[in-house]
């Protein structure tokens, strides 16, 4: 019961999509409802679920309390012939904790760039918790309207921030009955305009409208051959098309910061910037939570976290710029996302880092650099499908692929928040295929860069639709089956290994084990999530200064991993006391 209610939500919003109008969000609330989300546990009740709507609000831009309209669709041409040309001088704005092309026209209408059908089994679902849990507010304030201290938030302007307000807003949080971390969340994400935000709220009911422009499988192939040409010019303006090459899906600043010693050469300026930023600076409780770290976490870690601390205090492009230039003089280029697939990617050649630059704890691998004439092609984690489309690309165009690596959140069924989890077998249901394969990573290679959580290998990882698209009852049949992993990326990344290697496509149903590649291939996973305990999603609080130490430790074992097998490639002795499992 449980995945045919999954089911028959998205069914639900596929299905209605097809038409060439727009269509109500209401229309997709009660599949919404129905289906029991474990991230959405409230959705049923007159209750605020406060979880939820932070969840989604932090995966749609700030702008989403204004809009009515939302637009989706794959490519620009499309976007033109339904908005006119003008779409494409429309503002472009970003959701927090999501990265997608977003444009809004300043007014009602906010289009959305969809790479996957994942991101449709994304965008749907939070935009559906979003309008309900406004509109559960909507209700709670115009009931409570009498009260006194609505009656003050109500009635206040942009410009009050007196001790009125301030107590009214504390007492608000009691009489819409949300949980105070959650409030103090909320309060946190808005700033200064949380009181027009509940004005805007308090105002009127939402009732957004969707289209979806395409959505035809051809797309996703063409947007993803987009993404990969400026990333084969940069190959082919270096000359380094051919050399052998490392893929790896993490994030854009782990494995730079190991390799190119930017943040090393201001480490001066980053404990000055931690210690002397006054308590009311933006970012001021991280900064607080780096502090108290000291003496009890790697310092390399707390100073590769203060440097986006930094950046983000000041966006002067200058610094930015400055970073990007020194970053290229030692052979990292910085290939940013184009059209909807907005997935930035760095391509690093080892031969160009400086030994000197190196983290401390890869030292030992320094012979190994200039010897090296391998690259390694970093890129931002896809979400979901888009993955499936990445991988299968890069396995196509790339001659000498010696790996493929991929590091991403999890929300876990038996670990904390901040431990590393290794699978070897993943159900997935794209494909409802398990698969089966020797993971290239291990707890003990992976535990020594770890200070605070456990690294956990022989795991068994489920795939997810969705972080929407999933349910008590699901999650718990899952950890019966011994699934204690729980992701959107590894499926699709695997599917597509199945078809770099197999002489015809992925199938569906099946196991499927791979005992031997012609790669090297391995998953981790950091648990940012236990959905068991809503108090610990994402919903409620980012992972931020939790998940560093997992973080770097990750990223550590992947750049460790790579040098490990170009030193054994070249022939290079390294400490073998030192050395992971080849």
């Amino acid at each position: 019961m449980a995945d045919d209610d999954v089911e028959l939500y998205a069914r639900t919003y596929t299905t209605l999509l097809r038409s060439r109008n727009d269509v109500r969000v209401q229309a997709f609330v009660p599949a919404h409802t129905r289906m029991g989300s474990s991230l959405h546990a409230l959705a049923d009740t007159p209750l605020p679920d406060a979880g939820a709507f932070i969840y989604a609000m932090q995966r749609l831009p700030e702008c989403i309390a204004q809009v009515e309209r939302v637009v989706l669709g794959q490519e620009g041409d499309q976007f033109r012939a339904v908005l006119g040309d003008q779409v494409d001088k429309w503002s472009r704005v970003e959701a927090p904790a999501r990265r997608r092309a977003w444009r809004w026209d300043g007014n009602q209408t906010l289009t959305v760039h969809v790479s996957s059908p994942s991101d449709l089994d994304d965008v749907l679902p939070c935009l559906v918790a979003y309008q309900s849990e406004w509109n559960k507010l909507h209700t709670a304030l115009h009931v409570h309207q009498r009260n006194q201290h609505v009656a003050v938030i109500l009635s206040s302007t942009h410009h009050d921030n007196g001790e009125s307000i301030a107590l009214s807003l504390h007492e608000l949080r009691k009489v819409l009955q949300v949980e105070a971390d959650d409030w103090d969340r909320l309060s946190s994400i808005l700033g200064s305009g949380l009181v027009p935000w509940l004005n805007l709220v308090a105002k009127s009911e939402k009732d957004v409208t969707v289209r979806l422009l395409g959505g035809f499988d051809i797309a996703y192939t063409r947007l993803v051959r987009r993404w990969w040409n400026p990333i084969g010019e940069v190959l082919s303006e270096r000359g380094i098309e051919g050399r052998p090459l490392y893929f790896v899906s993490s994030n854009l600043h782990a494995i730079v910061n190991l390799l190119s010693g930017y943040v090393k050469r201001r480490h001066h300026t980053l404990r000055e910037f931690m210690d002397q930023t006054s308590s009311a600076a933006n970012g001021q409780s991280e900064l607080a939570q780096l502090r108290s770290l000291r003496g009890h976490s790697n310092a390399e870690n707390i100073l590769y976290y203060a440097s986006r601390l930094w950046h983000r205090a000041d966006r002067d492009p200058k610094i930015r710029e400055v970073r990007r230039l020194e970053e290229a003089s030692r052979g990292i280029t910085q290939v940013d996302a184009t059209g909807g697939f907005d997935v930035g990617a760095q391509v690093i050649e080892l031969n160009r880092i400086e030994p000197e630059d190196l983290d401390p704890r890869l030292s030992r691998f320094a012979s190994v650099l200039g010897r090296s004439d391998a690259v390694v092609l970093n890129v931002d984690y896809a979400l979901g499908l888009a993955s499936y489309h990445i991988v299968r690309e890069v396995a196509t165009v790339t001659p000498d692929l010696r790996a493929i690596y991929a590091v991403g959140k999890a929300a876990t069924l038996n670990a904390a928040v901040g431990d590393v989890m290794l699978s070897e077998m993943v159900f997935d249901e794209h494909s409802r295929n398990t698969y089966a394969f020797p993971n290239a990573f291990t707890a003990v290679g992976l535990a020594p860069f770890l200070e605070r959580g456990s690294a956990l290998d022989n795991q068994t990882a489920v795939t997810v639709r969705g972080t929407f698209l999933q349910n008590f009852a699901s999650l718990e049949r899952y950890y019966r089956d011994r699934h204690t992993v729980v992701e959107m990326e590894a499926g699709p990344i695997l599917s597509a290994v199945f078809e770099a290697t197999r002489p015809h496509r992925h199938p569906t149903g099946e196991r499927v084990y791979f005992r031997e590649l012609p790669f090297d291939f391995g998953i981790i996973h950091y648990a940012s999530d236990t959905p068991y305990t809503q108090a610990r999603t994402l919903g409620s609080r980012g992972l931020s200064v939790e998940g560093v130490d997992a973080t770097y430790a990750s990223a550590l074992a992947v750049v460790t991993r790579i040098l490990s097998v170009e030193a054994q490639r070249l022939g290079v002795s390294i400490d073998p006391t030192c050395q992971p499992r080849l």
